[in-house]
């Protein structure tokens, strides 16, 4: 083991010892102690030891796990190769893990105690810091911060070294253990996948009719395809094919919080799919589509619209969407998308202002207390399954990765579908 010592300047003690350079010469390196002689010492120990197994020596900066985060962030995250979306996500997870105090605790003063409580936190929910509760989080959030900290962490080790270990080693994601009644003279069933039924669509689409608002589009075409809100607003005119009855789902339309821009980028599992739909679709689509140039002549020159532009950062493509008046000159780097989901003066409809117009009719259409845009992607996938759609034909509709997926999410059989399976078994045997 290399030999070491300590010694003082001024007020501090300092500790040094021999270390390997990059052509394998012994060169002495010296870091800064404390006031106090013991304490340096120990620090002595302790970073010789750490040397020994990890033949590097972790850096005396002072920083945060925030401010760890953020570098993580700038030096690793956004120049990699992940998807412009989950790059947004990872984001979000980093401000909310700041604004918590294990954010502003020194990074080497960070133990696996620390992060258990944390996460413990995140899990089972409880009292935030502040007073204020806090909900447990959803397994696929949870697995967002578990990235987050794991590759963070990692970072920090190498190639940051600002520490010598990795403590998110030790942590464990622990999951809520559900109480069972073994007594209760209710029958039990489990909590189906939140649907609407066709009169509560009717309900929400009188509603929105009443008050002319343009978010009707988006909501029947993802009662009658599945489709996410993003890939929704995402659609053109060239994706819609009228004739066959057939649309092509190839991109996403999002706000991008860390860059504050409405942006296009490619939907969740980053593949095109093909999304057949039903004659009633097929002639909501001939009506909007007839009302938008009735719109366009209407409006003139104040109707607007729509634009992409590229822009590169970091190595990472961006598609920024804009959105213009006829009169307004518009940039060579500008180019033209014919939005299918418009506001009647032309611009894009995005998925936030579909969100707000969700959250409001919730607050006033009886039954729908909890309704969300979401739910209408539930409620098409039990519609077909309920119907007699094939499981792996309801997958590709979808667009999740494996049939797993869709039977484990939405395979929610009602209460006669269920009766209706369990009395087959009559045919089989005969009756016997």
């Amino acid at each position: 083991m290399a030999k070491g010592s300590v010694r003082k300047k001024g007020k501090k003690w300092y500790y040094r010892f021999y270390v390997e350079n990059e052509s394998g010469n012994l060169v002495q390196k010296e870091y800064a102690g404390t006031e106090s002689k013991s304490e340096t010492e120990k620090m002595l120990r302790k970073a010789m030891e750490d040397y020994e197994e990890k033949k590097f020596v972790a850096k005396t900066e002072n920083i945060t796990l925030g401010g760890m985060l953020d570098r993580w962030v700038e030096e690793e995250l956004k120049p990699g190769t992940l998807s412009n979306g989950t790059v947004m996500s990872y984001i979000g997870v980093v401000r909310r893990i700041k604004q918590h105090p294990v954010g502003q605790r020194k990074l080497k003063s960070i133990t696996a105690d620390h992060l258990q409580d944390y996460v413990d936190l995140l899990c089972f929910g409880g009292t935030n810091p502040d007073g204020t509760t806090a909900k447990p989080l959803s397994k696929g959030y949870l697995r967002l911060f578990s990235a987050v900290l794991q590759n963070s962490f990692r970072f920090a080790v190498f190639p940051k070294r600002y520490i010598t270990f990795n403590p998110m080693q030790y942590v464990v994601m622990r999951g809520k253990k559900e109480d069972v009644e073994l007594f209760a003279e209710d029958s039990a069933e489990e909590n189906p996948t939140p649907t609407i039924t066709h009169e509560q669509y009717l309900d929400l689409l009188e509603y929105l009719r009443k008050k002319k608002n343009p978010a009707i589009l988006p909501i029947q075409i993802a009662y009658y395809t599945g489709l996410r809100i993003g890939e929704v607003c995402g659609l053109t005119w060239q994706d819609i094919n009228l004739e066959e009855q057939y649309l092509t789902v190839r991109r996403s339309l999002r706000y991008n919080n860390t860059r504050h821009k409405y942006e296009i980028g490619a939907t969740k599992r980053k593949k095109v799919r093909i999304v057949d739909f039903c004659d009633t679709l097929a002639e909501i689509l001939k009506k909007a589509k007839k009302e938008q140039h009735r719109h366009r002549f209407q409006y003139g020159e104040l109707y607007h619209r729509n634009y992409y532009k590229q822009v590169s950062d970091k190595g990472r493509m961006y598609y920024e969407v804009y959105t213009l008046q006829n009169t307004e000159n518009v940039p060579e780097d500008y180019e033209e998308i014919s939005f299918a989901c418009l506001r009647p003066d032309g611009a894009v409809e995005y998925p936030t202002t579909v969100s707000i117009v969700c959250r409001t009719a919730r607050k006033k259409i009886k039954g729908l207390e909890d309704f969300h845009f979401h739910m209408l992607r539930h409620t098409y996938t039990s519609n077909l399954l309920s119907n007699g759609a094939a499981p792996k034909d309801v997958q590709e509709l979808l667009g999740h990765a494996d049939v797993s997926t869709t039977m484990n999410v939405y395979a929610h059989a009602t209460r006669e579908a269920k009766r209706t399976s369990a009395r087959l078994l009559d045919k089989a045997v005969g009756g016997n």
